[in-house]
C-alpha cells in the first residue's frame, strides 16, 4: 500500500502562527484531530498513516502546545474559549466547510464548542477519553478542583507537580499492561514542551479555566439531544482521569452512539491505535459525506 505524505505547516491565526498537519486527498472528507494535555498533535503521528488514504487529515497543535505558538501567559489568555477561537481561525483559513472532529483530553472541550458553534459543519465525532459528563471525572480532579474553588497561590503551586517528568510519564504508563508498548519519544517531546520557560504558567491557567468545561457540560449535552450526531467513544477503560463511565454516559443524549473499551490508560493510541483505527475507519465510512 502507497503511503502518502505528510506535510508540516503553519497558517497566520490571527496574531500567533498555528501549526498543523496535513495528509491525504484535499477532495476527500475531513478529519480534524484535536489533541490533550500535555500533548500535541504528534500523539497522532500513528493514526494519521491509517486514515490519509480515504481521508484528509488536519491535526493542529493548540497553542501554546507543540509547535504552535506559545505567549506568555501574562500576554495571552489562556481559556479554551480562547483555544477554540484559534482553531475556529484554522478552519475558516482552510475554508474546511464540513468534517468530523475527534477528541482527546483538552481536545474535547475545543471540539465540542467548536461543534457548539458550527453544528451543520459537523459529520461525526470520535471521542477518545474526551469527557463530557461529570460521571467520567476520576477522584484524580480533586487538587485542579480544589484550585477552581478556591484561585490561592498555595492551590496554584500545589499543581505544578502535574507538569513534572515523573508525571508526564505516569499519565502515559498507568493502565498500560505492557509498557514496552509506549514510544520514549512520546512522553519526551511532551516534557520537552512543558519545560520551556513559561509554559508551566500556560498549563497552571489552563488547570484553573478547565472549570469552564464542566460548567459547559449541559450545553454539550443539550447540543447532542438536538442535533444527535454520530458519536464513537474509544476509550482506555484505566485511564487515570477520564472513567469508562464517561464514554457510557454519551449514551444518555445519543443512544445511537458506539462505545468500545480497551484494556489501556489515558494515551489509548500508544498501545491500542490499529484496534481503534480500524474502529473510526468503520465509524468514518458510514457518515454523511
Amino acid at each position: 500500500m502507497k503511503t502518502l505524505a505528510i506535510k508540516y505547516l503553519k497558517a497566520k491565526i490571527e496574531d500567533l502562527e498555528i501549526f498543523y498537519r496535513e495528509s491525504g486527498p484535499a477532495d476527500a472528507p475531513v478529519v480534524l484531530l484535536l489533541h490533550g494535555f500535555p500533548t500535541s498533535s504528534h500523539m497522532y503521528r500513528n493514526l494519521i498513516p491509517l486514515l490519509n488514504s480515504k481521508y484528509h487529515v488536519i491535526a493542529p497543535d493548540l497553542p501554546g502546545f507543540g509547535y504552535s505558538d506559545a505567549p506568555a501567559h501574562t500576554d495571552f489568555n489562556y481559556t479554551f474559549d480562547n483555544l477554540t477561537k484559534y482553531i475556529q481561525g484554522l478552519i475558516g483559513y482552510l475554508k474546511l466547510e464540513r468534517f468530523a472532529i475527534q477528541v482527546f483530553d483538552y481536545g474535547a472541550p475545543v471540539g465540542y464548542r467548536l461543534a457548539l458553534a458550527n453544528p451543520d459543519k459537523i459529520t461525526g465525532i470520535i471521542t477518545q477519553n474526551g469527557n463530557a459528563y461529570e460521571e467520567g471525572l476520576s477522584d484524580g480532579w480533586n487538587p485542579i478542583q480544589k484550585y477552581w474553588a478556591d484561585h490561592s497561590e498555595e492551590n496554584r503551586n500545589n499543581l505544578r507537580g502535574m507538569t513534572t517528568l515523573e508525571t508526564t510519564k505516569w499519565q502515559y504508563f498507568a493502565g498500560v499492561t505492557d509498557i514496552a508498548l509506549i514510544a520514549p519519544e512520546s512522553y519526551s517531546l511532551d516534557q520537552y514542551f512543558l519545560d520551556r520557560d513559561g509554559n508551566v504558567e500556560i498549563q497552571l491557567d489552563l488547570f484553573k479555566y478547565y472549570s469552564s468545561n464542566v460548567a459547559l457540560y449541559p450545553a454539550f449535552h443539550a447540543y447532542f439531544k438536538k442535533y444527535q450526531p454520530a458519536l464513537l467513544a474509544v476509550w482506555g477503560d484505566k485511564d487515570p482521569f477520564f472513567l469508562p463511565q464517561g464514554a457510557e454516559a454519551f449514551k444518555k443524549d445519543l443512544p445511537n452512539a458506539t462505545v468500545k473499551l480497551y484494556d489501556t490508560g489515558h494515551f489509548a493510541l500508544e498501545t491500542h491505535v490499529n484496534e481503534i483505527g480500524e474502529e473510526i475507519l468503520t465509524f468514518l465510512n458510514g457518515l454523511p459525506e
